[in-house]
């Protein structure tokens, strides 16, 4: 969220937090739709004309699903949905000199191996090493983050792709930029670890640049709203974190799951 409002701060945005069921990346792939269509319907009713699912395990799972079944009906035909698994295979192959890629993600996320296909698609010669590091989330979300224990999970976590070489590590989680500074001094300098949040707005400006049927209907007067599935005071204050400047409010609201 913090890419989009640096670099694209004239748009309104509605960001809606499923906070109640997350984390989805150790959940079955019918509960990560039922979940995250509800979220897609949810924000469709309150006007909103393009969605990004900025979660991973949404994104590589069943974006696709819903992008077929959601906008081919009627009512949403003018709608667009848009995820996060491209837009970063697309920026890896283009700056990766080796081809030398790693990826970190919840078992969902892994498992699905999105982040493979959709760079093997770009670039055939690729060598893509996954790992699934599912205690991060929580780690995060407790407020863990630069604690010892945390190092040391991420450290084990991180140890087979210290042998394989790569130049690149994709953190295919939105959580984990959250210890973006750990995962470098782990892998070290000659690692590039390029910030999800960025490389998604950068490639959603140039997607409204292409598409300016869609640019024109998106209301622009910088209006932020903030809205959780769970208690609404936390999600201030983990959100408040993740934003490096404090929230004034989130609303709670109730999905149709």
């Amino acid at each position: 969220m913090r890419g989009f409002l640096d670099l694209l701060p004239q748009y309104d945005y509605l960001y809606l937090g499923d906070n109640a069921h997350a984390p989805y990346g150790n959940r079955s792939h019918e509960t990560v739709k039922r979940f995250t269509e509800a979220g897609v319907n949810y924000l469709f009713d309150q006007g909103c004309s393009l969605i990004i699912i900025a979660c991973n395990t949404a994104s590589s799972n069943v974006m696709r699903e819903l992008q077929e079944e959601k906008l081919r009906q009627p009512k949403v035909t003018d709608k667009k949905i848009l995820g996060v698994i491209r837009p970063m295979a697309e920026y890896v192959v283009e700056n990766s000199k080796t081809g030398q890629i790693g990826v970190v993600g919840t078992r969902a996320t892994v498992n699905s191996k999105s982040y493979e296909i959709e760079l093997k698609n770009l670039r055939p010669d690729v060598q893509v090493h996954s790992t699934a590091c599912p205690l991060l989330v929580p780690l995060i979300e407790e407020g863990w983050s630069g604690k010892p224990e945390t190092r040391m999970i991420l450290k084990k976590y991180l140890r087979k792709l210290k042998t394989c070489n790569i130049d690149t590590l994709i953190l295919g989680c939105t959580h984990y930029p959250h210890l973006l500074e750990d995962f470098q001094r782990i892998m070290g300098k000659n690692v590039q670890i390029p910030h999800p949040g960025e490389v998604v707005a950068v490639s959603l400006k140039s997607y409204l640049q292409r598409h300016p049927e869609i640019e024109t209907k998106l209301n622009k007067k910088s209006s932020v709203r903030f809205l959780t599935t769970d208690s609404a005071e936390k999600f201030v204050q983990i959100g408040s974190e993740f934003l490096g400047s404090k929230l004034q409010k989130a609303e709670k609201i109730d999905l149709a799951v």
